[in-house]
């Protein structure tokens, strides 16, 4: 693409800025204080699709918060590109861990630091600014449509229906995603493949208030005590997960698979450095980036109970709460692994407690072919700006709405993201890298370009 360079150069500062309007937006999909702040945002997104060059942008409403529709169509016979991203972000707590204000951003170390600096807000404005120079400069080689949602960080729940209800709109030749990492900075890589997610929350319930810890302790459960247990419980000596049939539709990669990952740069000392940590931790039998690639997980996201304020509080609780998150590889079912994991915790839980479990969310894994047509343009595009082949490579992470995309709209996705694994998504002190943030619009159009040839 002639002169990107130059154009983001020129422009940069005005990027920044339009990027950092929306950034001041907290449109937090999983607080219901934001909800303004989630239609707030979707107009702004919508200004600056029509500000760069679509001939058609707006909010349209979905059973959730809105989604936000752009499109400009050159030729109805030239390929069709649907540009996916989301607005809405994680909430910034604890807030005492940033070093700056999370809705405020500020450009230190070369990075940008705020919440949504990289996911997504970051990555899915590059996507704007790489259709504006095309736009701008006579260089759109094909017909490009937006779809902007709110509710990705919740999991999509209402994104299903509304492709159901607008699929004649929505119609296109490939889905363009950059919500997803690079091995580095200086190392480009496309994924491949997403680790599907079940998302559960338990309660147990002991006595029905809370007691005294001298009076009561030593003869009536406590439910914190107990959920711990049963927590623990949930793996192994070697990290396997013990729920019954859990690994039963597994599909165990292939030696040469495994090989071909290895290929892949990875530095263990410099992970655990980076991580301020001794040793790494994991299923048994698996390498690091195995075990965040082609294998299932399980954590703990969040546990609470009884009395967490400043000072002493001697109180059996009533109630005991965690949150637990499975991520899944592609073939495990997560509405069953939701009800393996429901059938197996009410079984080992003792009768002196009661037990809730809910499911909050969840989303199936995906895997895209690196024969495809997309695949080849997107490695062709990072080879043009980064001048070396990228890497094919699975993320631990989870966008439940792909597979979704792929049973709804028939249309596979191309996963062509800019992070990093330093960019602290979903922590304190989210940042996201001006190299990246600009090397993406650079590489962006060359995508198109060289889609639209091989198409």
């Amino acid at each position: 693409m002639d002169n990107v360079k130059q154009y983001i150069e020129e422009h940069k500062d005005r990027f920044l800025e339009e990027l950092f309007e929306l950034i001041r937006i907290p449109s937090i999909s999983s607080l219901n204080d934001h909800k303004p702040d989630m239609q707030r945002c979707a107009e702004a997104i919508r200004d600056r699709l029509l500000a760069s060059g679509a001939d058609k942008a707006e909010v349209m409403p979905s059973e959730g918060n809105p989604v936000v529709y752009g499109e400009k169509i050159t030729d109805k016979d030239k390929p069709t590109v649907l540009v996916y991203a989301h607005y809405d972000v994680m909430p910034a707590d604890p807030l005492e861990l940033w070093n700056s204000e999370p809705f405020e951003p500020v450009i230190r170390d070369g990075k940008i630091w705020a919440r949504g600096a990289d996911d997504d807000k970051g990555q899915g404005f590059m996507h704007v600014k790489a259709f504006e120079f095309m736009v701008k400069t006579g260089q759109l080689p094909c017909n490009v449509k937006f779809m902007i949602e709110g509710e990705e960080e919740i999991g999509s729940p209402s994104l299903g229906n509304f492709c159901e209800g607008h699929r004649e709109l929505l119609d296109a030749d490939v889905i363009l995603v950059s919500d997803t990492s690079m091995l580095g900075p200086d190392k480009p890589s496309i994924t491949t493949g997403l680790r599907g997610i079940t998302y559960m929350e338990v309660e147990l319930t002991g006595p029905n208030k809370d007691l005294h810890s001298g009076l009561f302790g030593g003869a009536v459960a406590n439910p914190a005590n107990v959920l711990c247990e049963l927590l623990a419980s949930l793996k192994d000596d070697d990290n396997r997960i013990n729920i019954p049939g859990f690994y039963e539709d597994v599909v165990e990669a292939s030696t040469i698979e495994r090989k071909e990952m290895g290929k892949a740069p990875f530095d263990l000392q410099e992970y655990k450095e980076a991580l301020d940590l001794k040793e790494v931790d994991g299923e048994k039998g698996y390498t690091t980036m195995e075990r965040t690639g082609i294998r299932p997980s399980l954590d703990i996201n969040g546990i609470w109970s009884g009395y967490t304020g400043e000072g002493a509080k001697t109180v059996l609780p009533s109630k005991a709460h965690a949150k637990i998150s499975m991520r899944l590889v592609p073939n495990q079912d997560h509405h069953e692994i939701a009800q393996l994991f429901t059938r197996h915790f009410e079984k080992i839980a003792p009768d002196s407690v009661t037990v809730k479990v809910k499911t909050l969310h969840g989303g199936q894994g995906y895997v895209s072919p690196i024969e495809s047509t997309e695949y080849q343009a997107a490695s062709k595009a990072m080879e043009a700006t980064y001048g070396k082949s990228a890497i094919p490579v699975r993320s631990g992470g989870s966008i439940p709405i792909i597979s979704t995309f792929e049973d709804k709209l028939g249309i596979k996705s191309i996963l062509m993201g800019f992070g990093l694994g330093s960019d602290a998504i979903h922590s304190p002190n989210e940042n996201y890298p001006l190299e990246q943030f600009f090397k993406g619009i650079e590489t962006i159009p060359y995508f198109y370009k060289y889609y639209a040839q091989m198409k």
